[in-house]
């Protein structure tokens, strides 16, 4: 009974899921037993079979039918634990789209009796990568489903190529836990080839350690992957890398220019900003998002930013570029830029701004180190230890200050009175501090 509460339970409780089940037995004069009886409430709800685009939203659990278009055999793997496992592949289709049907161990050996084109009925959940489906049960179906036969390309194998182009952006090195537990590093950037924009990773950072943003550069045996939100090229130790033969100039566009469906890089001011939200995946990982509002010269675009992208610092006024953004309708039907983890984000140098001098208490929050005052509070340059007095000289652009100089200071008495009484006061105004400060920052 849980594996068929699983494709309903983001509608109703377990309670009453069970209660049905119990009321649709009393019904059928005891005629249906309990699974039979749970496979009709959750065909009464409307969640029997979805296709196969609609398999990323609702449920923990999905069931649906495809029509085989390939089929990989069995792989053999050595797990952390060290015991051997086995993997299989499946690529099945509607007239909606395709999805990657992923087999682990004994359900792997049922490949060998799936030809191309045949139909299949499953069950399963939602996998590691986007676009993948574990199954957990599946049985041949003689129903017929009409659609191409023709891989995808973000579901065929990478392949080696030589690429040219121009680095847009390039990462710092960072550490990275991986699938199985062990920690590694990685940089990456945002390549573009004259005519598209794409990821760049390695998972050495020494392969792309001599590599600067705006250099030309030809990379060869670069390994050639096709994701779901683009392309990737995987620089690993099969590749070189030299100087490019020729120029590429590229043009970012503005918020105007996204549209549904599309990959963009635009250009904008940060008009509003709200503090990133934590939540849960589905596979049990901590993530964040946050929303902001983007100014171009003539409109202006709701933007969503997720993982690691959430967290840089931001105020409003801030002049930022995004590269590989996804438009994507909203919840409401309004048009937003999505940016992910193959979408970069850089806060451009402000504008020149007025000098200022201000002495406060250095605020460290996940959304940025900030100066305050009682009053007024900025988003600070630098890395600065949170909760010290500090006398700070420098350029203010908006909500931004950009640190020349900054000086310890010894706390005064009155003047922290002066300002719990401040605080005190605002918290009985309007109420809007949270953990991670005042809502208008």
């Amino acid at each position: 009974m849980q594996f068929h509460y699983a494709l309903v339970d983001d509608l109703i409780s377990r309670e009453e899921f069970e209660r049905r089940i119990e009321e649709k037995m009393q019904e059928c004069g005891d005629l249906l037993d309990e699974t039979t009886a749970a496979m009709v409430v959750v065909h009464d709800l409307g969640r029997e079979h979805v296709k196969i685009r609609d398999l990323s939203t609702g449920s923990t659990l999905s069931s649906f039918f495809g029509r085989v278009i390939s089929v990989s055999p069995p792989r053999e793997f050595t797990r952390k634990d060290g015991e051997k496992g086995w993997v299989a592949h499946l690529i099945l289709g509607d007239e909606t789209g395709q999805v990657r049907a992923v087999l682990w161990d004994e359900k792997a050996a049922a490949v060998a009796e799936i030809e191309p084109d045949e139909v299949l009925e499953i069950i399963g959940k939602q996998g590691g990568r986007p676009g993948d489906i574990v199954v957990l049960a599946l049985r041949k179906s003689p129903i017929e489903i009409s659609c191409g036969t023709t891989v995808q390309p973000q579901y065929r194998p990478a392949e080696r190529n030589d690429v040219e182009g121009v680095i847009l952006v390039i990462g710092e090195p960072r550490t990275v836990v991986r699938r199985d537990g062990s920690t590694g590093g990685m940089i990456e950037g945002c390549f573009f080839d004259g005519e598209k924009t794409a990821r760049i990773v390695a998972w050495d950072p020494a392969l792309l350690a001599g590599v600067r943003e705006g250099a030309s550069v030809r990379i060869s045996g670069v390994l050639v992957k096709q994701r779901t939100t683009g392309t990737e090229y995987v620089v690993d130790e099969r590749s070189s890398i030299a100087p490019g033969s020729r120029g590429f100039a590229f043009q970012v566009g503005t918020p105007g220019d996204v549209r549904e469906g599309g990959i963009f890089s635009v250009e904008g001011i940060v008009a509003s900003v709200q503090p990133p939200r934590a939540f849960t995946t589905r596979d049990g990982r901590p993530n964040h998002v946050r929303n902001l509002v983007m100014s171009g010269p003539s409109s202006d675009i709701r933007v969503v930013f997720w993982g690691d992208r959430a967290l840089i610092p931001l105020v409003p006024g801030d002049r930022i570029a995004i590269y590989q953004g996804s438009g994507r309708p909203g919840r409401d039907g309004g048009l937003e830029l999505h940016v992910g983890g193959n979408g970069f984000v850089r806060v451009l140098p402000p504008a020149p701004g007025e000098e200022i001098e201000m002495t406060g208490t250095i605020i460290a929050t996940r959304e940025g180190t900030f100066l305050d005052n009682g009053s007024e509070r900025f988003l600070l340059s630098g890395e600065h230890p949170h909760g010290h007095e500090v006398r700070v000289r420098g350029l203010r652009s908006g909500d931004r200050i950009t640190a020349s100089s900054v000086e310890e200071q010894e706390p005064d008495p009155a003047a922290v009175r002066d300002r719990i009484r401040t605080f005190s006061g605002s918290l009985a105004a309007d109420n809007t501090f949270t953990l991670h400060g005042r809502q208008d920052i």
